[in-house]
């Protein structure tokens, strides 16, 4: 076994022992805490927000699945999808972040396919936020160029509805790009204008989901700063890459968030590298 999957025990165990339910067992209790039947949501028709049309082709390049897909990777990304539902459903909770240790470990592409996987439950609406200010790539592995985003935003120079993009397919998901890095981004993201922000997107609908992706845990404070503004994370480890001192370090950092499960990503025993 090797050194990260070793760091995901860990990671479990000192969470359950420290009052934090493990992925796993949540998955179990799920059972006994059947949430209310919910009435699938009408088809949505975007007025407002900008429509964009992604290559079937980049999508395929940057690894953003099918959700309906058969192929392995999409099986588990609907399995991921099921049980962040079971986790934040039972606690009522509607914002969730994506975290990593590091640089390339995949935590953009996660968010994006666990995004248009929440979407597709029918269920909820979803929004997903780039705030990885430090290195914004969510709108070019969609092959997006907006014209406004969450940066000009939080900047002053433009309006939320302004700068939601629904990409056409992914019925459901709007996307809240950045267009660039920003200064200073840890104390906007921690200060007045950042808080105004995120309650502003977690109230403006009721059954809408708000997904964070937000830069590495251990490259930048961002994280850490913006971590108390949401409910729950999810935090993304690569195999043959994150490191297991990197990975207990992470989870330690992030002990005041809930996390309803950690992502082993490239895992070398799943052909198609999740």
């Amino acid at each position: 076994m090797d050194k990260v999957r070793k760091a995901l025990d860990l990671a479990r165990l000192e969470r359950t022992q420290s009052g934090e339910s493990s992925f796993a067992a949540d998955a179990t209790n799920a059972a006994a805490n059947v949430a209310p039947m919910r009435t699938p949501l009408a088809s949505i028709v975007y007025t407002r927000t900008r429509v964009f049309s992604p290559s079937a082709e980049l999508l395929e390049s940057n690894r953003i699945l099918n959700p309906g897909s058969a192929d392995a990777g999409a099986a588990a990304f609907r399995m991921l999808r099921t049980q962040v539902l079971q986790r934040m459903d039972t606690h009522g909770w509607r914002t969730l972040a994506i975290f990593s240790p590091g640089a390339n470990d995949g935590k953009t592409t996660t968010a994006i396919n666990l995004a248009i996987n929440l979407a597709n439950d029918q269920h909820h609406t979803v929004l997903l936020v780039d705030f990885d200010f430090r290195q914004p790539t969510l709108a070019a592995k969609l092959g997006l160029a907006p014209e406004f985003g969450v940066d000009d935003v939080l900047a002053g120079n433009a309006k939320i509805e302004d700068s939601l993009y629904h990409p056409a397919g992914f019925d459901r998901l709007v996307v809240l790009p950045a267009r660039g890095t920003l200064a200073h981004s840890s104390e906007i993201l921690a200060g007045p204008r950042g808080r105004e922000l995120a309650g502003e997107l977690h109230r403006r609908y009721a059954d809408r989901l708000v997904v964070f992706d937000l830069p590495p845990v251990l490259t930048a404070d961002d994280a850490l700063a913006f971590a108390p503004l949401v409910e729950c994370g999810l935090v993304v480890a690569a195999e043959g890459r994150t490191r297991r001192a990197d990975l207990v370090r992470t989870i330690e950092l992030l002990h005041k968030t809930p996390l309803v499960g950690t992502v082993l990503n490239r895992a070398a025993d799943a052909p198609s590298g999740y």
